[in-house]
């Protein structure tokens, strides 16, 4: 029996044949109307494919979201093949959807991106397949943070989502004539931070905050200013909130946006939690890149400090560490240049084992061109050893495009990867954080201008 996406056994003959007739495009209807798979026994889990379908241009993933799950035994299964472009479930977003899953990957949280719909939360039961059931209730948070929110889940057992979104405005004195505001002087950019937190249970609005964020006067007076915000996270003791800062700059004399300039220390902001009261903003001596990531979590709880990978640092990305007392520890430097022997290494996407091991995401000065963006790899990492080595077993291609990757499954010690290059076929890969050991899984067939970014 060739075992395509469905991958279902002989007992599951009528779903098998009721999938089959599927269009490429499948209503919440029609995902209502099959026999859904069982939930996973044992030791096995879901594990849901998510894949970007192509816009007006290869790799832009701008064509919508699908997904499909598979249990963690057939994901691992090399002869069992994933098509979710033909057979997923589409996700509700206008452009590539902000997906999250529960720990045990039974449910999959969704907040839409821009469009009519952006700012919409919902969420999943995982069933199998194409199977994502509709699981209480929908909220909007776009009054709050508009219709393009960057979010994330907390890592408090599933019961929370933060959102976040930050506005700037140029600030100038008077001493310009009324006919010729030109004469007056550039101030700073004040930013203004809006963030609220979401009961991912009960699907409520927990609480909300404004507050205005600075940097201190040296660096404003040269145009520096908090441009974007990301990727918040708890800290141990569960009392403080810790959100990247990408830090821009503008030109005093002629206020445009400056793209090269000197990069400042890795900065955080940290807030009370639950109350989201009292913003400061630390900054890391080690680090000199941004810490708001992109479209994967970039900060993460591990043997009770935060681990933070930080983006275009000139000396390449290193992973920075925030202790007990919320602030970086500069004691700690880890670098990736170094670690990998590459030179400019930007960490696209990381994720840890709760043993201190990760798989990295990344990219480098050596990367070849593809049609979508520089070529990606992986690297297992050791946080405490600070060492980093590339996942030479995982194949590689020019093509092969990590910049908008998003999700990791973590199943104990074994983290599972998507690989598959823009456009064309690839696979599930586990690696086996504790041996090194990797393991090729399930085939994903891809279509022309998609790509793969993860599994929930």
């Amino acid at each position: 029996m060739n075992m395509k996406l469905n991958f279902l056994r002989k007992r599951n003959l009528f779903f098998l044949m009721a999938t089959l007739a599927l269009t490429v495009s499948c209503s919440d209807d029609d995902s209502t109307e099959l026999t859904p798979e069982p939930t996973p026994e044992g030791d096995s889990r879901w594990i849901t494919v998510a894949a970007a379908r192509m816009g007006e241009n290869p790799g832009d993933g701008n064509g919508g979201t699908l997904i499909y799950s598979v249990n963690s035994e057939d994901a691992k299964d090399p002869s069992v093949s994933i098509e979710p472009f033909d057979n997923g479930f589409i996700v509700p977003s206008n452009r590539t959807a902000r997906l999250q899953s529960s720990e045990d990957g039974n449910t999959i949280f969704n907040i839409s991106y821009a469009g009519e719909t952006g700012g919409n939360y919902t969420k999943y039961s995982v069933e199998g397949g194409q199977n994502f059931a509709p699981a209480g209730s929908e909220i909007s948070i776009a009054p709050y943070v508009g219709t393009a929110p960057r979010w994330i889940k907390l890592f408090d057992g599933d019961q929370t989502g933060a959102a976040v979104y930050v506005s700037t405005e140029n600030v100038m004195d008077d001493n310009g004539t009324p006919e010729d505001e030109t004469d007056d002087t550039y101030l700073r950019t004040n930013s203004s931070m809006a963030i609220v937190t979401l009961d991912l249970e009960n699907s409520l609005i927990k609480e909300f905050k404004e507050h205005d964020l600075s940097l201190n006067d040296e660096l404003e007076a040269q145009g520096y200013y908090i441009g974007r915000i990301d990727m918040p996270v708890l800290n141990a003791a569960g009392d403080k909130l810790y959100i990247g800062v990408n830090v821009r700059k503008v030109n005093p004399e002629t206020l445009e946006r400056e793209r090269n300039y000197e990069m400042t220390g890795s900065k955080t902001i940290v807030l009370d939690y639950p109350s989201l009261e009292n913003p400061t903003v630390i900054t890391s001596e080690v680090g000199h890149g941004n810490t708001n990531g992109y479209r994967s979590i970039n900060a993460f709880l591990v043997n009770g400090s935060v681990y933070q990978a930080n983006q275009g640092d000139p000396e390449g990305s290193h992973i920075l560490k925030i202790d007990a007392d919320n602030e970086y520890d500069d004691s700690y430097d880890f670098n990736l240049d170094e670690a990998l022997g590459v030179d400019d290494a930007y960490i696209l996407a990381w994720r840890p084992a709760e043993n201190g091991k990760a798989v990295v995401a990344y990219r480098h000065a050596g990367s070849a061109e593809g049609v979508a963006g520089a070529q990606g790899y992986f690297a297992l990492v050791d946080l405490e050893a600070r060492t980093a080595e590339r996942i030479d077993e995982i194949p590689y291609d020019p093509d092969f495009y990590l910049f908008q990757y998003q999700g990791f499954v973590v199943d104990g010690s074994e983290i599972y990867v998507t690989q598959a290059p823009v456009g064309e076929n690839g696979n599930i890969y586990v690696i086996d954080t504790e041996t090194g050991d990797v393991t090729q899984g399930a085939e994903l067939v891809n279509t022309e201008g998609s790509h793969f970014i993860g599994v929930f």
